[in-house]
């Protein structure tokens, strides 16, 4: 499955500096319009270590309504969590009707992480396959949007990337010994990536495979996904769409 996704996929400056304006505003008006429905979203972000989920992820947040969604950037369970039903942590982090989630990883290190590097038993991994899927089910059910992006390089693209962080002192500390061990075991991820997207597209929560080679492009891809997605989801509701470009372009946020 992966080895024909086309990660030579790019898009030029140009075309993105022209393009990308409309698709944030658009983004923009389209959170409110879920607001003002009461249409809550999860977007889930997975994909290679250096493949550029956060970069991706700290673009989108951007441009979105702060008050409108919470994101949460998910590591292993704590102790407490340990004690619990495994996917108690997630569902804690829904959002209210209206807003909107977004997972920086996610359940889905059940399948992924925690099998490829055998932090649980494969009966739990096995079984998470079915618990995801109803998981997901269950909350679409109840009216909740659901859009998954796995962010797609090749083993040598990640070991340029890897290589090019270590060489910047103010960059190579998010390059960890864990993440060369994961680069090693990119086959095992392979296998655990393709059974993990074969297993849980369902109508109501489809993957997105995002050729993220080139961060234009990537970008790009991400936003006018979403953006499609909710346009489609308040057409079906019968909930009105917003004008194009109704509400100016947020001021874009300064990181201390």
């Amino acid at each position: 499955m992966l080895e024909k996704i086309d990660l030579s996929k790019k898009l030029s400056k140009k075309q993105f500096e022209a393009e990308m304006p409309a698709l944030e505003r658009r983004l923009y008006d389209l959170e409110k319009a879920c607001w003002d429905a009461g249409i809550p979203s999860v977007i889930v972000f997975e994909g290679w270590d250096a493949a550029g989920k956060g970069s991706t992820v700290n673009h989108l947040t951007q441009h979105l309504e702060p008050r409108g969604f919470r994101l949460y950037p998910i590591r292993g369970p704590r102790t407490l969590e340990q004690h619990l039903p495994w996917l108690w942590r997630f569902w804690v982090k829904l959002p209210n009707y209206g807003q909107m989630a977004i997972f920086d990883r996610s359940w889905y290190g059940r399948v992924l992480v925690e099998r490829v590097e055998k932090l649980v038993a494969p009966k739990l991994w096995k079984r998470a396959y079915q618990d995801i899927v109803d998981f997901e089910h269950t909350i679409a059910d109840d009216g909740y949007v659901i859009m998954k992006f796995f962010l797609h390089i090749s083993k040598k693209e990640q070991d340029r990337r890897f290589r090019r962080l270590e060489g910047d002192p103010l960059e190579s500390w998010h390059v960890q010994k864990e993440d060369w061990k994961h680069h090693k075991h990119y086959e095992e991820y392979v296998e655990a990536i393709e059974a993990m997207l074969e297993r849980t597209q369902t109508e109501w929560g489809p993957w997105t495979v995002v050729e993220a080679t080139d961060r234009c492009w990537t970008r790009h891809k991400v936003f006018s996904t979403i953006v499609a997605r909710l346009e489609q989801v308040l057409v079906e509701r019968g909930k009105p769409l917003p004008q194009v470009e109704t509400v100016a372009k947020p001021r874009r946020r300064r990181h201390a």
